[in-house]
């Protein structure tokens, strides 16, 4: 298992990235970071190079990335615009791939929810469309596409771990997986048999953040976290954990963590 942090999350800096916590994750002794792609893509040539370089100087890798799309790029409803969808699509995984990316998270809420007056049925087969043309360029970088379902409030389309399974299945692709998010399944109320069921052929990446709150995970007694801990057990999950949370604290949040994880999870 190794474990990681999605950084934007307690970013404070303008790029909303949350780079400037590189040296400490790698100190406090995560494996990973998970940046976000869509600011990650904005940056200039000089900016993305120094990023590179800072990882390498910490030997912390960022082995996933969320926020594929960012939400000014429209990818359902009737004014999409496929070929700057596919160009921005080859810009960013071009740059995951430089440095060395193997999941990139696709929740994109802002891009993908469906606009009101839009048939919500017509919105999902446009986002099975996109996703058979962007699974051979992932495939070309050697990066896996994992849809992430998203708690209603923040998308229309693709809220629970079920539904994201069955989005993968129709795009019919070995380069598009599933992610789960413990946040987001705990406020759909979405039972863990579903993992049960299909995490073995569609699971390879998790976000996890306390429930109440969305917060830093630091006590197997604060939440409802052991159904969950061991339906990923009797499957055999053995791949990525990012912790995707909010903290006013993160050296002291990150360093519970990454020890409530290591006594959980391992």
């Amino acid at each position: 298992m190794r474990f990681g942090c999605c950084l934007n999350m307690v970013s404070t800096k303008p790029d909303g990235t949350g780079f400037e916590f590189i040296k400490t994750l790698a100190e406090i002794g995560f494996d990973y970071a998970e940046l976000p792609l869509a600011e990650m893509t904005a940056m200039t040539d000089e900016d993305f190079d120094f990023v590179k370089t800072t990882l390498k100087e910490n030997n912390i890798r960022c082995e996933c990335c969320n926020n594929f799309f960012p939400k000014t790029v429209r990818l359902t409803g009737p004014e999409i615009d496929m070929e700057a969808i596919l160009l921005y699509v080859e810009k960013s995984l071009g740059r995951a791939s430089e440095l060395n990316v193997k999941n990139v998270v696709f929740g994109s809420g802002g891009a993908k929810n469906v606009p009101q007056g839009f048939p919500l049925e017509d919105g999902y087969w446009q986002i099975v469309s996109l996703l058979k043309r962007i699974a051979p360029i992932a495939f070309r970088h050697n990066i896996s596409i994992v849809i992430e379902p998203l708690r209603k409030v923040e998308c229309n389309l693709i809220n629970t771990f079920k539904e994201g399974c069955q989005l993968a299945q129709d795009v019919n692709d070995p380069s598009v997986k599933v992610l789960v998010d413990y946040y987001h399944m705990r406020v759909e109320d979405e039972p863990v048999q579903h993992i049960a069921e299909l995490g073995k052929e569609y699971l390879r990446h998790i976000h996890f953040a306390q429930t109440n709150g969305r917060i830093y995970p630091a006590s197997i007694q604060e939440d409802n976290y052991l159904p969950f801990i061991n339906v990923l057990k009797e499957i055999g999950y053995n791949e990525r954990i990012s912790c995707e949370a909010y903290s006013t604290n993160f050296i002291k949040d990150a360093e519970r963590t990454l020890k409530f994880f290591g006594e959980n999870f391992e």
